[in-house]
């Protein structure tokens, strides 16, 4: 009984602090995921996709390498590479909110939607928006790993500091830190009762 005491407050600590593994509180904080940035590259900076917004084209492209099972794809230019990846970083990019940083300039991208598994296109846009991406360290550089829709039409705040600004708080550590601080009497006075 004492084994099943000391055990389920140690599962509660656990499920408690688990929300604070999943997704960084603030940009620039040691990825969780190894393989962010690569994913990221692979769905959202693609060499060879159509250069026009012909459905027919868009279709067979997403057909051949694959995303059927995402209703919703944009598309950067593999060119823009080096400006996509300043976007987590003082000179290119703000903080946002949580782990997200938006980019200073406007980029150009495309938007496919599509039918859920059957990867009929319903609509292709050409946009130009502010980017909205996740930023995480990655080999010691704050890299993109998420891109975030911006159906608003955001912009960087003028007050917003840099992405990379050294300031910023480490928020997610410093939570799960005082839940943990917080769990350790919990286990005790269960285990001492």
């Amino acid at each position: 009984m004492a084994v099943l005491g000391t055990v389920f407050p140690v599962v509660l600590c656990l499920l408690m602090t688990h929300h604070t593994f999943a997704k960084n509180d603030a940009p620039c904080q040691v990825s969780k995921w190894n393989n962010g940035f690569n994913t990221f590259k692979s769905r959202h900076i693609r060499a060879g996709t159509p250069s026009t917004t012909d459905q027919n084209e868009w279709e067979k492209y997403i057909r051949t390498h694959g995303g059927c099972d995402r209703p919703t794809q944009s598309f950067l230019h593999p060119s823009d590479l080096d400006k996509v990846k300043a976007v987590c970083s003082n000179r290119g990019g703000k903080i946002y909110k949580e782990n997200l940083c938006i980019s200073d300039q406007p980029f150009s991208f495309v938007t496919v939607r599509s039918e859920p598994g059957t990867c009929g296109i319903r609509s292709i846009r050409q946009e130009t928006k502010h980017l909205i991406l996740a930023c995480e360290v990655l080999d010691n550089q704050c890299l993109p790993v998420h891109f975030e829709g911006n159906p608003g039409d955001d912009k960087p705040s003028n007050n917003a500091r840099g992405c990379q600004d050294p300031r910023r708080s480490d928020a997610s550590s410093l939570k799960t830190t005082l839940l943990w601080l917080l769990c350790v009497p919990l286990v005790f006075i269960i285990y001492w009762h």
